[in-house]
C-alpha cells in the first residue's frame, strides 16, 4: 500500500543526553540495518529475522531519542561526521526495498523526525524476495514506490540490480549490479545514488573496487573486517527481538567489534550526484574514489 507523499519533515532537534560524548575520530559510525517493517504472526513466519513490526520500530526509535540520538540517512550521517557534527546521529538503513517500507516504516520515521536510506533493487520493480528460499514472499517496491520514497525525503540507494552476490559474480554481472543499477536509479529518480549496499553483506576487494569505480560515494556491508572503509561500512542487524536492553548492548559493543575507519576516509564529505534522465553519470564529488 502506498502512502500519499508529503513534504519532508524538518529533522527534530537532537536532545542532549547525560554522558553523551562525540564519537572519537575514525570510530565506526553506528548504522542500523533493517529490512521489512510489518506485522508478523511469529518466528516461524520470519525465519531470517528480517521483519520488525511497526510498534517495535516505534519503541526502538523512542529509545534512540531518549539517549540523545536521532536516526538519519547514511549520506547525511557521513556528511555530518565530515563536518564535525556527527555526534548524536545514527544511520538508519532498510535493505531490499520492500514495499512495506511505505506503509510500515515511513509513518514511524516521520513521527520521530528521522530519515533513512532505502537500498532498492531497480532490476526487480514490483518483484519479490525470491533469494530467500524459506520465504515468506514479500513484495518489493515498484518504480512508483521508489519515487514515493524519494518524495518522502528519504535517501534511495542501490542494493544491486537483482540482489546478486558480488563476490561470485563474473565481470559482466559485476558491471550490471553496480554501474547499471546506479544508472537505472538515476533515470528513475533524477538523481544518481551515492550509496550502495552489498547483497547478503558479502564483500571482497574486487566488489569494493567495482562499487568505487561505478561512482558510489559510500557502500554498506555488515562486518567487512579489514576492508572496512568508506566503501565497506559496518552495520548492525536490528530485528523484532531487539528490546532496549539489547540495543544498549549492541551500541556499547559496536566500536569494540567493528574496525575504525581509516584516517583518510573520515573527513571526506559525501555529496549526492544529480543526473538528468538520459545523461551520462559523473562520479560524486569528494571522498576517495
Amino acid at each position: 500500500m502506498l502512502v500519499e507523499p508529503a513534504p519532508p519533515r524538518a529533522p527534530a532537534p537532537v536532545p542532549t543526553a547525560r554522558g553523551h560524548r562525540p564519537a572519537r575520530r575514525g570510530a565506526p559510525p553506528w548504522i542500523l540495518m533493517y529490512h521489512s517493517v510489518t506485522e508478523v504472526a511469529g518466528p516461524a513466519e520470519d525465519p531470517y529475522r528480517i521483519t520488525v513490526p511497526p510498534g517495535r520500530l516505534d519503541r526502538q526509535l523512542r529509545w534512540l531519542h531518549g539517549r540523545g540520538l536521532r536516526g538519519v540517512a547514511v549520506g547525511a550521517l557521513l556528511r555530518a561526521r565530515a563536518a564535525g557534527r556527527g555526534a548524536g546521529l545514527v544511520g538508519l538503513t532498510f535493505d531490499d526495498g520492500y514495499a512495506d517500507f511505505l506503509s510500515g516504516a515511513l509513518p514511524v520515521l516521520r513521527r520521530h523526525g528521522c530519515t533513512a536510506t532505502v537500498f532498492v533493487l531497480p532490476g526487480l520493480p514490483g518483484g519479490e524476495n525470491s533469494w530467500d528460499p524459506l520465504g515468506p514472499r514479500k513484495a518489493l517496491l515498484t518504480d512508483d514506490g521508489i519515487r514515493a520514497v524519494v518524495d518522502a525525503g528519504m535517501e534511495v540507494a542501490s542494493h544491486g540490480l537483482r540482489h546478486q552476490n558480488l563476490t561470485t559474480a563474473d565481470e559482466a554481472a559485476l558491471e550490471r549490479e553496480t554501474a547499471d543499477s546506479r544508472r537505472r536509479l538515476a533515470e528513475l529518480t533524477g538523481r544518481a545514488p551515492d550509496g550502495f549496499c552489498y547483497p547478503y553483506g558479502a564483500v571482497d576487494a574486487r566488489a569494493v573496487g567495482a562499487v568505487r569505480a561505478a561512482g558510489y560515494g559510500y557502500a554498506c556491508a555488515v562486518d567487512p573486517g579489514p576492508l572496512t572503509g568508506r566503501h565497506a561500512l559496518p552495520r548492525v542487524h536490528i530485528g523484532a527481538a531487539d528490546t532496549s536492553w539489547r540495543l544498549h548492548l549492541k551500541r556499547a559493543l559496536h566500536p569494540l567489534r567493528r574496525r575504525a575507519l581509516p584516517d583518510d576516509e573520515t573527513a571526506s564529505p559525501v555529496s549526492p550526484t544529480r543526473c538528468a534522465q538520459g545523461r551520462p553519470l559523473s562520479a560524486p564529488s569528494g571522498g576517495n574514489r
